[in-house]
Protein backbone atom coordinates (compact mmCIF):
# COMPACT_ATOMS: atom_id res chain seq x y z
CA UNK A 1 0.00 0.00 0.00
CA UNK A 2 1.69 3.09 -1.01
CA UNK A 3 1.73 6.11 0.81
CA UNK A 4 -0.86 8.15 -0.60
CA UNK A 5 -3.07 5.50 -0.02
CA UNK A 6 -2.46 4.64 3.21
CA UNK A 7 -2.86 8.96 4.27
CA UNK A 8 -6.31 8.81 2.61
CA UNK A 9 -7.48 5.75 4.13
CA UNK A 10 -6.16 7.44 7.61
CA UNK A 11 -8.07 10.42 6.82
CA UNK A 12 -11.58 8.34 6.15
CA UNK A 13 -11.32 6.99 9.47
CA UNK A 14 -11.08 9.86 11.08
CA UNK A 15 -14.08 10.63 9.26
CA UNK A 16 -15.68 7.92 10.19
CA UNK A 17 -14.92 8.45 13.74
CA UNK A 18 -16.02 12.38 13.90
CA UNK A 19 -19.43 10.40 13.77
CA UNK A 20 -19.16 8.55 17.12
CA UNK A 21 -19.80 10.66 20.21
CA UNK A 22 -19.74 10.28 23.86
CA UNK A 23 -22.87 9.20 25.16
CA UNK A 24 -23.71 11.35 27.80
CA UNK A 25 -21.79 14.61 26.07
CA UNK A 26 -23.43 14.03 22.32
CA UNK A 27 -20.38 15.16 21.06
CA UNK A 28 -18.14 13.69 18.67
CA UNK A 29 -14.94 11.56 20.29
CA UNK A 30 -12.42 13.46 18.11
CA UNK A 31 -13.48 16.90 19.19
CA UNK A 32 -13.20 15.91 22.84
CA UNK A 33 -9.86 14.56 21.68
CA UNK A 34 -10.72 11.01 23.28
CA UNK A 35 -8.77 9.30 20.36
CA UNK A 36 -5.15 9.39 19.74
CA UNK A 37 -3.88 6.96 17.04
CA UNK A 38 -5.27 5.78 14.35
CA UNK A 39 -3.27 3.66 12.18
CA UNK A 40 -3.95 1.20 8.99
CA UNK A 41 -2.43 -1.87 7.84
CA UNK A 42 -1.93 -3.22 4.24
CA UNK A 43 -4.52 -6.22 5.24
CA UNK A 44 -7.05 -3.65 6.03
CA UNK A 45 -6.87 -3.55 9.76
CA UNK A 46 -7.24 -0.25 11.67
CA UNK A 47 -5.85 0.13 15.37
CA UNK A 48 -7.53 2.86 16.73
CA UNK A 49 -6.25 3.96 20.06
CA UNK A 50 -8.34 6.19 22.50
CA UNK A 51 -8.57 7.49 26.36
CA UNK A 52 -10.89 8.97 28.55
CA UNK A 53 -10.91 11.75 31.06
CA UNK A 54 -10.36 9.34 34.53
CA UNK A 55 -9.06 5.47 34.81
CA UNK A 56 -12.48 5.40 36.35
CA UNK A 57 -14.69 6.67 33.43
CA UNK A 58 -17.87 4.34 33.39
CA UNK A 59 -17.11 1.27 31.91
CA UNK A 60 -20.59 1.28 29.79
CA UNK A 61 -20.05 4.59 28.52
CA UNK A 62 -16.50 3.25 27.53
CA UNK A 63 -17.53 0.03 26.36
CA UNK A 64 -20.35 2.08 23.87
CA UNK A 65 -17.47 4.21 22.49
CA UNK A 66 -14.86 1.31 21.54
CA UNK A 67 -18.29 -0.64 19.82
CA UNK A 68 -19.65 2.81 18.10
CA UNK A 69 -16.07 2.96 16.74
CA UNK A 70 -15.67 -0.46 15.59
CA UNK A 71 -19.21 0.07 14.21
CA UNK A 72 -18.46 2.82 12.52
CA UNK A 73 -15.36 2.17 10.71
CA UNK A 74 -16.30 -0.98 9.64
CA UNK A 75 -18.89 0.18 7.58
CA UNK A 76 -15.50 1.74 5.06
CA UNK A 77 -15.71 -0.81 2.27
CA UNK A 78 -11.54 -1.52 2.66
CA UNK A 79 -11.95 -2.24 6.22
CA UNK A 80 -11.48 -6.13 7.07
CA UNK A 81 -10.96 -5.72 10.81
CA UNK A 82 -10.94 -3.00 13.66
CA UNK A 83 -9.29 -3.16 17.18
CA UNK A 84 -9.83 -0.14 19.17
CA UNK A 85 -7.32 0.00 21.87
CA UNK A 86 -9.03 2.01 25.04
CA UNK A 87 -5.94 3.20 27.11
CA UNK A 88 -5.55 3.88 31.24
CA UNK A 89 -8.46 2.82 32.31
CA UNK A 90 -9.52 0.07 35.20
CA UNK A 91 -10.97 -2.20 32.71
CA UNK A 92 -9.09 -1.62 29.25
CA UNK A 93 -8.35 -5.09 28.86
CA UNK A 94 -11.78 -6.19 28.95
CA UNK A 95 -13.39 -4.16 26.47
CA UNK A 96 -10.69 -4.16 24.07
CA UNK A 97 -11.22 -8.30 23.98
CA UNK A 98 -14.73 -7.87 24.35
CA UNK A 99 -15.34 -5.20 21.64
CA UNK A 100 -12.94 -7.11 19.60
CA UNK A 101 -15.07 -10.55 19.77
CA UNK A 102 -17.96 -8.70 19.06
CA UNK A 103 -19.00 -9.79 22.82
CA UNK A 104 -21.91 -7.92 24.63
CA UNK A 105 -21.69 -5.76 27.25
CA UNK A 106 -22.64 -8.13 29.65
CA UNK A 107 -20.03 -10.73 27.94
CA UNK A 108 -17.11 -8.51 28.27
CA UNK A 109 -17.39 -7.39 31.67
CA UNK A 110 -18.92 -10.46 33.47
CA UNK A 111 -16.75 -10.43 36.56
CA UNK A 112 -17.75 -6.24 37.39
CA UNK A 113 -21.34 -6.19 35.91
CA UNK A 114 -22.69 -9.46 35.60
CA UNK A 115 -26.29 -9.34 33.89
CA UNK A 116 -26.48 -5.85 32.78
CA UNK A 117 -27.18 -4.57 28.97
CA UNK A 118 -26.72 -1.11 27.47
CA UNK A 119 -29.79 -1.21 26.08
CA UNK A 120 -31.27 1.76 28.46
CA UNK A 121 -27.96 3.73 28.82
CA UNK A 122 -28.48 4.00 25.09
CA UNK A 123 -31.94 5.04 24.81
CA UNK A 124 -31.59 7.23 28.21
CA UNK A 125 -28.51 9.09 26.29
CA UNK A 126 -30.21 9.42 22.72
CA UNK A 127 -33.43 11.13 24.64
CA UNK A 128 -31.09 13.52 25.85
CA UNK A 129 -29.23 13.88 22.65
CA UNK A 130 -32.80 14.61 20.80
CA UNK A 131 -33.70 17.11 22.90
CA UNK A 132 -30.50 18.86 23.00
CA UNK A 133 -29.93 19.23 19.22
CA UNK A 134 -33.90 20.05 19.32
CA UNK A 135 -33.20 23.07 21.53
CA UNK A 136 -30.89 24.06 19.50
CA UNK A 137 -32.72 24.59 16.40
CA UNK A 138 -35.87 26.03 18.13
CA UNK A 139 -33.70 28.88 19.09
CA UNK A 140 -32.47 29.25 15.76
CA UNK A 141 -35.43 29.68 14.92
CA UNK A 142 -36.57 32.06 17.44
CA UNK A 143 -33.64 34.08 16.53
CA UNK A 144 -35.09 34.12 12.33
CA UNK A 145 -38.05 35.83 13.39
CA UNK A 146 -40.39 32.77 13.85
CA UNK A 147 -43.00 32.78 16.22
CA UNK A 148 -43.73 29.88 18.97
CA UNK A 149 -46.99 29.28 16.27
CA UNK A 150 -45.17 28.95 13.43
CA UNK A 151 -42.36 26.40 14.56
CA UNK A 152 -44.76 24.31 16.40
CA UNK A 153 -46.91 23.95 12.83
CA UNK A 154 -43.79 23.72 10.83
CA UNK A 155 -43.62 21.10 8.34
CA UNK A 156 -40.47 19.14 7.75
CA UNK A 157 -39.85 20.20 4.24
CA UNK A 158 -40.25 23.74 5.38
CA UNK A 159 -37.69 22.68 8.29
CA UNK A 160 -35.82 21.69 5.60
CA UNK A 161 -35.45 24.58 3.45
CA UNK A 162 -34.85 26.98 6.35
CA UNK A 163 -31.50 28.38 6.61
CA UNK A 164 -30.23 28.41 10.39
CA UNK A 165 -26.39 29.80 9.45
CA UNK A 166 -23.59 28.40 10.64
CA UNK A 167 -23.13 28.90 14.38
CA UNK A 168 -24.82 26.02 17.03
CA UNK A 169 -28.43 25.67 15.33
CA UNK A 170 -26.90 25.21 11.77
CA UNK A 171 -24.66 22.80 13.09
CA UNK A 172 -27.81 20.94 15.31
CA UNK A 173 -30.44 21.25 11.87
CA UNK A 174 -28.89 17.78 10.23
CA UNK A 175 -27.92 16.01 13.63
CA UNK A 176 -32.04 16.89 15.30
CA UNK A 177 -33.18 15.79 11.60
CA UNK A 178 -31.04 12.51 11.81
CA UNK A 179 -32.82 11.67 14.92
CA UNK A 180 -35.85 12.24 13.93
CA UNK A 181 -35.57 9.91 11.14
CA UNK A 182 -33.86 7.47 13.37
CA UNK A 183 -36.81 7.44 15.51
CA UNK A 184 -39.32 7.49 12.93
CA UNK A 185 -40.73 10.43 13.95
CA UNK A 186 -40.02 12.17 10.35
CA UNK A 187 -43.66 12.47 9.84
CA UNK A 188 -45.66 16.10 8.64
CA UNK A 189 -44.36 18.25 11.93
CA UNK A 190 -40.99 18.93 12.47
CA UNK A 191 -41.01 19.15 16.00
CA UNK A 192 -42.69 17.05 18.20
CA UNK A 193 -41.47 15.17 21.94
CA UNK A 194 -38.81 12.59 21.81
CA UNK A 195 -42.46 10.43 22.38
CA UNK A 196 -43.96 11.98 19.08
CA UNK A 197 -46.48 14.42 20.97
CA UNK A 198 -46.62 17.09 19.17
CA UNK A 199 -45.85 20.35 21.16
CA UNK A 200 -48.84 22.79 21.19
CA UNK A 201 -47.59 26.83 20.79
CA UNK A 202 -48.66 27.57 24.75
CA UNK A 203 -46.43 24.71 26.00
CA UNK A 204 -43.41 25.44 23.84
CA UNK A 205 -41.64 28.08 26.70
CA UNK A 206 -42.22 25.69 29.49
CA UNK A 207 -40.86 22.47 27.32
CA UNK A 208 -38.13 25.15 26.31
CA UNK A 209 -37.38 25.48 29.96
CA UNK A 210 -37.03 21.98 30.47
CA UNK A 211 -34.27 21.46 27.25
CA UNK A 212 -32.40 24.02 28.75
CA UNK A 213 -31.85 22.50 31.79
CA UNK A 214 -30.95 18.83 30.00
CA UNK A 215 -28.34 21.28 27.43
CA UNK A 216 -26.76 23.31 30.42
CA UNK A 217 -26.23 19.61 32.35
CA UNK A 218 -24.15 18.09 29.23
CA UNK A 219 -22.36 21.33 28.53
CA UNK A 220 -21.23 21.43 31.97
CA UNK A 221 -20.30 17.43 32.08
CA UNK A 222 -18.51 18.63 28.80
CA UNK A 223 -16.12 21.13 30.16
CA UNK A 224 -15.31 18.67 33.47
CA UNK A 225 -14.45 16.09 30.91
CA UNK A 226 -12.46 18.08 28.70
CA UNK A 227 -10.45 19.23 32.02
CA UNK A 228 -10.31 16.22 33.87
CA UNK A 229 -8.55 15.40 29.72
CA UNK A 230 -6.47 17.91 29.56
CA UNK A 231 -5.29 17.72 33.35
CA UNK A 232 -4.35 13.85 32.94
CA UNK A 233 -2.00 14.36 29.94
CA UNK A 234 -1.09 17.84 30.38
CA UNK A 235 -2.10 19.18 26.77
CA UNK A 236 -3.61 22.91 27.22
CA UNK A 237 -2.45 25.21 24.52
CA UNK A 238 -1.96 29.25 25.54
CA UNK A 239 -4.87 30.18 23.79
CA UNK A 240 -6.97 27.48 25.29
CA UNK A 241 -7.28 25.68 21.62
CA UNK A 242 -5.69 22.02 22.61
CA UNK A 243 -4.00 20.07 20.16
CA UNK A 244 -4.53 16.32 20.98
CA UNK A 245 -2.19 13.66 19.99
CA UNK A 246 -3.74 12.84 16.68
CA UNK A 247 -3.19 16.15 15.21
CA UNK A 248 -7.01 17.37 15.39
CA UNK A 249 -7.90 20.57 17.21
CA UNK A 250 -10.62 20.65 19.34
CA UNK A 251 -11.80 24.44 21.69
CA UNK A 252 -13.89 24.49 24.48
CA UNK A 253 -17.60 25.51 24.37
CA UNK A 254 -17.49 29.29 25.41
CA UNK A 255 -21.53 29.21 25.75
CA UNK A 256 -20.90 26.30 27.94
CA UNK A 257 -18.78 28.43 30.12
CA UNK A 258 -20.94 30.66 30.27
CA UNK A 259 -23.81 28.84 31.62
CA UNK A 260 -22.14 26.82 33.94
CA UNK A 261 -20.44 29.75 35.20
Amino acid sequence: MGASVRTDRVAEVWARLGEVTDPELDEPVTDLGFVETVAVDGEGGVDVVFRLPTYWCSANFAFLMADDMRLAVSSLPWVRAVRPQLQDHMVAAEINRGVRLGQSFAEALKDFAAGETLDEVREKFRRKAFERRQEAVILALRAAGHDDAAICGMSLAAFDRADLGEAEGGYQKPRYRALLVARGLAGERAFVTYNGRPIAPHELPAYLQRLRAVRINMEFNSVLCRGLLDARYKEIDADFGLACGSGCTRHAPADAIRESA
